[in-house]
């Protein structure tokens, strides 16, 4: 039997507990308050819930205007595998036979009723925050998630009070590749987060151009407007290095990542430049793992460990596009055993800086 999560936000049964806390209505405001309860991890899941529990607010504070009778109803049934069921009225079915992820349909479901109550045509709306009319239609039909600066714009001119605002992080998570989502939702709960990476700068460290660069060496090549969100994704993670409460930070890069010109000298040059101010960031330890060491304990390939604030431990790697997100204790202590074993094989911090700079003035 698939397990499920409701509309009325009832916990589903088995290992995988969501706690699903508030729909906050009648001030136009909608809070949604997650945890996950397992070391198991569904991105998928938690996306649909959220979603639902979206479009049952919208089921009371539009009076019926998606169907209902103006009675709170159960937005839906939302499987383990992703599919909605169930429900009443128009909410049946809601999920679309198309990639639109469910965030961006709710989300556009929210502006839309907002939109409407200010008496608004698209119109109208686009020319009030500077976007085009068909910007406005995209982002309400689910096609194209919001940025922040939309979000900020709309929430002041259509008073949505918070209600547009709270769900801009699931928003911009569905941006990212699906296979990752699951490791960003965990990297925004890190405590610590420690990474060794063989053949490129680790995104947290990446500069904008640098980014781009990689996402325009795609192959098979990228939409261009898929792959302004893949950068507009990358950056906004990168807040993680700032936030507080402070995550502590371990990078170590192989040599090998340093000497890859990705988008040319000047870009290049650029990046490690940029890398040498991300080590003197506090939360920050950076380290390289010199070409000439031979066979260490990262030879294998990159890892990712992660721990919680709630001390779950996790690790993860990924080869071509696809992600393995591992959550037994007994494997993560050996990726936890390796890369203790990497650090103090790697270069100390100051003699990496110096490394950076001399490959910087290679350039």
């Amino acid at each position: 039997m698939p397990q499920t999560v409701t509309g009325g936000a009832r916990a589903p049964p088995g290992r995988r507990l969501w706690d699903l806390r508030a729909v906050r209505v009648g001030v136009d405001f909608v809070r949604v308050e997650y945890a996950a309860r397992t070391n198991e991890f569904d991105v998928s899941q938690r996306e649909h819930a959220i979603t639902c529990l979206a479009w049952a607010w919208l089921e009371v504070a539009g009076g019926g205007c998606c169907g209902g009778n103006g009675h709170q109803a159960s937005a839906g049934t939302v499987s383990h595998m992703g599919t909605t069921t169930g429900g009443s009225g128009r909410n049946k079915g809601r999920m679309q036979p198309d990639d639109r992820p469910a965030i961006w349909v709710g989300y556009g479901k929210l502006l839309k009723l907002f939109r409407e109550r200010a008496g608004l045509t698209q119109q109208a709306l686009a020319d009030a925050v500077g976007y085009s009319v068909e910007h406005v239609a995209s982002i309400e039909q689910g096609r194209r998630p919001a940025k922040e600066s939309f979000t900020e714009a709309v929430e002041e001119l259509l008073g949505a009070e918070g209600a547009l605002a709270v769900l801009q992080n699931e928003v911009d998570l569905a941006k990212l590749p699906q296979f990752f989502q699951d490791v960003a939702m965990i990297e925004a709960d890190a405590a610590t987060r420690y990474s060794y990476d063989t053949q490129l700068v680790p995104g947290l460290l990446q500069t904008e151009e640098y980014a781009r660069a990689l996402f325009e060496a795609r192959c098979p090549p990228l939409p261009d407007e898929q792959a302004e969100q893949l950068l507009e994704a990358r950056m906004r993670r990168q807040a993680l290095l700032g936030r507080v409460p402070t995550t502590e930070f371990s990078f170590v890069v192989c040599e090998a990542a340093l000497r890859c010109p990705v988008g040319g000298p000047v870009i290049m040059r650029a990046q490690l430049h940029h890398l040498v101010r991300c080590s003197e960031l506090r939360n920050v330890e950076l380290q390289v793992m010199p070409l000439g060491y031979g066979p260490h304990a990262g030879i294998h390939g990159p890892m990712l460990l992660v721990e919680t604030v709630e001390h779950r431990h996790v690790a993860y790697f990924e080869s071509n596009g696809e992600g393995h997100l591992i959550a037994d204790p007994r494997k993560v202590s050996l990726f936890a055993m390796r890369y203790g074993k990497l650090r103090s094989q790697a270069l100390g911090g100051e003699a990496s800086v110096r490394l950076i700079e001399r490959i910087a003035g290679e350039l």
